[in-house]
């Protein structure tokens, strides 16, 4: 067992159910392919990482398809995105993981380095934060339960995610890293900048 965890939150793969923006403008059985190749990426970038554990929290039910081999899965529970993400590193914690990273499948340029990055910028602070474009955050990272409080009454899906939560970290007086901004595939216009262009050109 190493001392750092990454947890991937990671959305089944049912039609309707994934990319529900982005299918307003391309469909949903399009919307499904790219989260299918979102979801590859994120597995390629979590698969064997030096010196990192690994656990997959399912939406629905447990996957067998992704992360084929010994990995533990599970399936989220919670009332709110933040209670779900809680509990997952509660549990971790709870394991004997001194630091945690999450991350979901969001991002076309996910890899094992930025986990390393952001596994060495908590070795210094209390978190670690990867800014996404749109106001939240692609990546979290914590280094012990003290942090519990940044998954309470938060604006989940706002633009203010990220502020809020640094403000309230600054408040109480503890050390964050923040990571390069990079964006999450949630729209249309997402998928048009992403490295996934010309891939899924024809949707475009």
């Amino acid at each position: 067992m190493n001392q750092t965890l990454v947890i991937v939150f990671a959305k089944n793969k049912l039609l309707g159910e994934v990319k529900t923006r982005l299918a307003k403008d391309i469909g949903a059985s399009n919307a499904l392919l790219v989260y299918k190749r979102l979801l590859s990426i994120t597995e390629e970038a979590t698969t064997d990482i030096e010196g990192i554990d690994l656990r997959v929290y399912y939406s629905h039910e447990l996957d067998e398809t992704s992360w084929v081999g010994h990995v533990d899965k599970y399936v989220q529970f919670g009332d709110s995105l933040g209670d779900r993400m809680w509990n997952a590193f509660q549990k971790g914690f709870d394991d004997g993981y001194q630091s945690i990273i999450g991350i979901g499948a969001d991002l076309d340029q996910m890899d094992k380095e930025t986990l390393q990055v952001a596994k060495e910028k908590l070795n210094k602070n209390d978190f670690v934060f990867g800014p996404a474009a749109d106001g939240g955050y692609y990546l979290i990272g914590l280094n012990g339960v003290k942090g519990a409080y940044v998954f309470q009454n938060k604006p989940w899906s706002t633009s203010k995610l990220l502020e809020l939560t640094l403000a309230e970290i600054d408040a109480k007086d503890h050390k964050y890293e923040l990571m390069d901004t990079r964006n999450d595939i949630d729209m249309i216009e997402d998928l048009r900048l992403s490295t996934l262009a010309d891939e899924f050109s024809v949707f475009l």
